[in-house]
């Protein structure tokens, strides 16, 4: 008896190792199970629509997270794992996404990114948004802070994507959907893209409507530069159409007498009313300058540069703002050019020759009133006289030969006389001017062509 207790008493030790190898069957034969039935699991999901979705196992037992979009998703997702074979239990972890009220989405553009905020419903709808803004806006930074939330009103997608095409459109700005209402500011890029966007708009999908839209256009700029070293006009910026676009380009090559125009200006809509109204004169003040920037912006004018004697720089600040519509503004920044060194009577006679054969003093037809063209011309014209301050000028007034003889003689002189009254007003003395009219007795080119005529019909300057 105490030897089978003693054989006895020892039969645990034995029971180690089995507990060992059943340990090790178990652990070598579980993990790959496991797995097998997490993989089943994410394939049995392949076709569900799920957010931040998780799949642990546990033997057969799955534990199934999820964030789903609807509440058939979410337990159509939880019959799915159900349904695979080996799996014994399922663990629901799923819940809805949050339901966003109102259903918030926006766009916004600021000079280097541009930011998505907001709801999205989907995450397809938020891959296929920031790929729509990536393509649309030529390498602008996109910026993704939406967040997934139920709530989308029908065919938010098809609007999201519409809006995405006009942010393209705007320097800086936004665009936000509060579920079916749409609202814009900000700045358009480029004249007309205001006008664009609104008429984008008009294609929002059904259901969709504008409760705001304060884009603002661009400022309407028209720029022109007088650079006398280059001895040029540079004509810049935006005009209304091509009949305003020829306008200007010809009032330029009339009142800038020895300049070369150099057009660069496009047209664009979204002229302020009366703008050729307005820039037309705004040209004939620049042409009194010595070198002068005119910047019209908006109903806006600004003129700035030299003029060639005080008397111009006065009636200029005090007198080009008259001319414009009812609405404009002007402001000048008008200095005075340093005079130029006095002249001998010889030189004056030669710089008023040179600057009458440039261009003539022109005159409304049949009559003595000085065309407004001219008044760059006879600001230079002024400057000379000033340089010669001891010199004696004979204002000689000729005509063509066409009309009567007796009637030619009466305008001649009364056009030499205005153009004596012209200087005299300027500020010089009316004892250096004397004017004198000759008709048509003093031709300098033939009177049977019209250039002929035309070059009849002049004002000398002739030093005594």
């Amino acid at each position: 008896m105490r030897g089978l207790f003693k054989w006895s008493s020892k039969w645990w030790p034995g029971v180690i190792p089995l507990v060992i190898f059943w340990a090790i069957a178990a652990w070598t034969s579980t993990e790959p199970l496991e797995a097998d039935l997490a993989q089943r699991s994410a394939a049995a999901l392949k076709d569900t629509v799920l957010n931040k979705t998780r799949i642990s196992v546990a033997g057969r037992d799955v534990t199934l997270g999820a964030d789903a979009f609807s509440e058939d998703g979410r337990q159509g997702a939880v019959a799915s794992v159900e349904t695979v074979p080996g799996v014994r239990l399922v663990n629901d972890e799923t819940r809805l996404v949050p339901e966003a009220k109102p259903f918030v989405w926006s766009a916004e553009r600021d000079v280097v990114r541009v930011t998505l905020s907001g709801s999205s419903p989907l995450p397809a709808s938020k891959s296929r948004l920031m790929e729509a803004a990536r393509a649309n806006l030529g390498g602008v930074e996109v910026v993704d802070r939406m967040d997934l939330s139920r709530g989308a009103p029908p065919r938010f997608d098809n609007a999201a994507l519409l809006l995405l095409d006009q942010i393209g459109k705007l320097k800086e700005g936004k665009i936000t959907v509060s579920d079916t209402q749409v609202s814009l500011s900000g700045m358009a890029r480029e004249l007309g893209g205001r006008e664009a966007i609104a008429a984008a708009l008009k294609n929002l999908p059904e259901g969709f409507s504008v409760a705001a839209n304060e884009v603002k256009a661009p400022p309407y700029v028209f720029q022109a530069y007088k650079d006398p070293v280059a001895v040029t006009l540079t004509l810049t910026g935006n005009v209304p159409d091509n009949n305003v676009h020829a306008a200007l380009v010809a009032a330029a090559g009339r009142k800038f007498f020895s300049e070369k125009v150099v057009d660069s200006l496009k047209p664009s809509i979204g002229a302020p009313s009366g703008f050729a109204s307005a820039v037309v004169p705004a040209l004939g003040a620049l042409s009194r300058l010595s070198t002068g920037t005119l910047v019209v912006s908006d109903r806006e004018v600004k003129l700035s540069g030299d003029a060639l004697y005080e008397a111009a720089a006065s009636q200029i600040r005090a007198g080009l703002g008259k001319d414009f519509p009812q609405g404009w503004q002007f402001k000048p920044e008008i200095s005075v050019k340093p005079p130029a060194a006095p002249v001998d009577a010889t030189v004056c006679q030669q710089l008023f020759t040179d600057l009458l054969g440039k261009a003539r003093i022109r005159f409304e037809p049949g009559k003595a009133d000085i065309v407004a063209d001219s008044a760059g011309l006879l600001d230079r014209l002024i400057e000379t006289a000033l340089r010669c301050p001891t010199a004696n000028i004979e204002i000689a007034g000729h005509t063509d030969s066409d009309g009567d003889e007796a009637a030619n003689q009466t305008l001649s002189e009364k056009r030499a006389q205005a153009v004596a009254d012209h200087l005299v007003r300027a500020g010089l003395p009316a004892n250096r001017f004397s004017a004198v009219g000759y008709g048509s007795t003093q031709p300098i080119a033939g009177n049977d062509t019209d250039q002929g005529k035309a070059q009849n019909r002049r004002i000398d300057f002739v030093v005594k």
